[in-house]
């Protein structure tokens, strides 16, 4: 084994180990094969199959011992494994994510087809502005994108080292043509534009501040709590966007928040009250959670 290289079998014997080492420390095993498919030239079925040859040498995109070193990191310190490969994956995207930007999550996928299916009354609403506040990584901007090839898309975070990271996403994807990038906080940078947005679509700190220190280590030691912390009861950030979305949306324009499961109602009772929302709705993840409350300025 030379540093870039690794035999079958050696791998093999390391992966063996790797996932019960997972196992005991309450880890998804399943995390080895996604640091091993980012850092190694083996083929992700070849891999779960073990069906690679004792003698072959496989490629690595690292020294193994920092590979291995990675892999201890992710036991002893609980850093999230897409911190140590610096990407993730996310709808049709890999995205690269470090420490300092939230790692956008399967669930909040589906808050991309939900701003396509608002927009089915009103197809007009596929064109004009919309906006992605609090982008972190940029994935929900980059969905949009895809999704609306006619609309310019805006991207705000109040985190420059957020932005940094969503605009080389935005260029890797050749998707840097289609969104503005702004640091700033929420509708801030974006004043010139009041009225005209056809669509708000965020995924705004929403955790109560008590909870935080209760999350899994991943999040609470290593994301970055400015883009989970959403104050006592977990809605200041929300309540902002309540508040200030109809200056900026036009009429008929999709309000659309990711929240957590729980805080519907709530949510729904803060529409309610601003006065400027119709046809309020909360909408269930793939898990069967309330997680998304869509609404449209009248």
């Amino acid at each position: 084994m030379t540093n870039n290289q690794i035999s079958g079998l050696e791998l093999w014997q390391w992966y063996q180990q790797a996932r019960v080492a997972a196992r005991t420390a309450e880890i998804d095993p399943f995390e080895v094969n996604w640091l091993l498919q980012e850092l190694s030239d083996v083929d992700p079925l070849t891999l779960r199959l073990g069906s690679y040859s004792s003698d072959s040498m496989i490629a690595l995109k690292q020294p193994w011992p920092e590979i291995t070193q990675l892999w201890q990191k992710r036991i002893q310190q609980r850093i999230p494994v897409q911190y140590l490969v610096g990407v993730t994956h996310w709808r049709y995207f890999t995205l690269k994510v470090a420490p300092g930007v939230l790692i956008p999550r399967p669930e909040t996928e589906l808050i991309i087809e939900i701003a396509l299916s608002a927009t089915e009354i009103n197809p007009q609403l596929r064109q004009g502005h919309w906006v992605d506040l609090g982008t972190g990584s940029g994935a929900i901007a980059l969905g949009l994108a895809e999704v609306f090839p006619q609309a310019t898309i805006h991207a705000v975070d109040s985190s420059p080292e957020a932005i940094t990271w969503a605009q080389t996403n935005a260029k890797q994807l050749n998707l840097d043509s289609r969104i503005h990038f702004y640091s700033g906080s929420w509708w801030q940078p974006l004043t010139a534009l009041q009225g005209q947005f056809s669509g708000m679509v965020s995924n705004p700190p929403y955790i109560p501040s008590t909870m935080i220190t209760g999350l899994q280590p991943e999040v609470a030691l290593h994301e970055p709590h400015l883009a989970l912390d959403g104050g006592e009861e977990g809605l200041d950030a929300i309540r902002h966007l309540v508040e200030t979305a109809p200056l900026y949306l036009k009429s008929g324009g999709v309000w659309l928040i990711e929240m957590m499961a729980g805080q519907g109602e709530q949510v729904t009772q803060l529409l309610h009250q601003q006065g400027s929302y119709i046809q309020i709705q909360v909408i269930a993840d793939l898990a069967g959670l309330d997680r998304f409350v869509l609404a449209y300025k009248k």
